[in-house]
């Protein structure tokens, strides 16, 4: 009976039963880490020459860029390129997150996404005036969202028609927000944008029909109190200083923010003389990546 069990023992290491097939897979190299043939959130990881078929967690994807193979790495769905592997294990859904893992808009709120990790969903919103926009994943503006309706980040606020507006230069003009002293909408061609005034700063309607500009609480009739007991000078002394701190310390760009440190199959303590594999990152949601352009830039237009 031993004869006959061991042989069988020693085949599951690299020999496993898919949809009632058996899979084998021979290890290029005595050590790593190897695509799936057709799998996206499967693949091979080889230890002593012997093959051990893994899954990446629901909505991740084996990403197969290292050359050396060394990487055990699974990162978002749409951040790799799965080519010939389009297989993927059937989605698991939970509370605001089609699959565990993965960033996802909301089914309601065109500026909000939800970052999904291990089933548990973190809540995002876009900067004013600005959605979430599915296909590049980034926020952007409104009016650039095929899903989102402008009026729903506008607070029902509308461009006036266009020749209403006097004062406008070309189709720009300025306009205060209904609600809020800080904030205050641009119009462009028929569109509008909100946008809000540094922080000790609140919008200030101009002369002429369409102009303002951000000014000091003290300067605009009806606005005076916005703050409250803040002290705006000493918080903006601490902007100046904290700005003037931060561009000393100004990174090269091609340095990234470090990521927090993403969970992987438990592994055995490797021999001091094998190579081991890159440790992988959380990928963190970019909440304004496409950074609307400044109001300052309208000045002098």
């Amino acid at each position: 009976m031993m004869i006959y069990l061991l042989p069988c023992v020693l085949l599951l290491c690299s020999t496993y039963s898919v949809h009632g097939q058996r899979e084998e897979f021979k290890c290029p190299d005595d050590y790593g880490f190897y695509p799936h043939a057709t799998s996206c959130d499967k693949y091979w990881k080889c230890d002593n020459n012997v093959a051990e078929l893994k899954t990446c967690g629901n909505g991740l994807a084996f990403d197969d860029t290292d050359p050396k193979f060394l990487k055990e790495n699974c990162d978002y769905l749409h951040n790799v390129d799965c080519g010939g592997r389009s297989q993927l294990e059937p989605a698991i859904s939970t509370l605001h997150c089609p699959r565990l893992y993965g960033i996802f808009a909301d089914d309601v709120k065109c500026d909000t996404f939800w970052n999904c990790w291990g089933g548990e969903a973190s809540r995002y919103q876009c900067s004013p005036g600005l959605a979430y926009d599915r296909e590049s994943r980034v926020c952007m503006w409104a009016d650039q969202v095929p899903e989102c309706k402008v009026e729903e980040v506008a607070n029902g606020f509308n461009c006036p028609a266009a020749g209403e507006v006097l004062a406008s230069v070309g189709s720009f003009s300025r306009h205060a927000h209904p609600d809020d002293c800080r904030k205050y909408y641009i119009c462009l061609e028929g569109t509008p944008r909100e946008y809000g005034c540094p922080i000790g700063t609140v919008f200030k309607i101009g002369d002429g029909d369409g102009t303002g500009s951000c000014e000091n609480p003290e300067d605009v009739p009806g606005c005076e109190d916005y703050y409250g007991d803040l002290d705006l000078k000493a918080i903006r002394k601490s902007e100046l200083l904290s700005g003037l701190d931060n561009k000393s310390r100004q990174q090269p760009a091609a340095e990234t923010k470090a990521a927090a440190p993403k969970p992987q199959p438990q592994q055995r303590q490797q021999p001091s003389n094998r190579p081991q594999p890159q440790q992988q990152q959380r990928p963190q949601p970019q909440q304004s990546p496409a950074a609307p352009q400044s109001a300052k830039d309208y000045d002098d237009a």
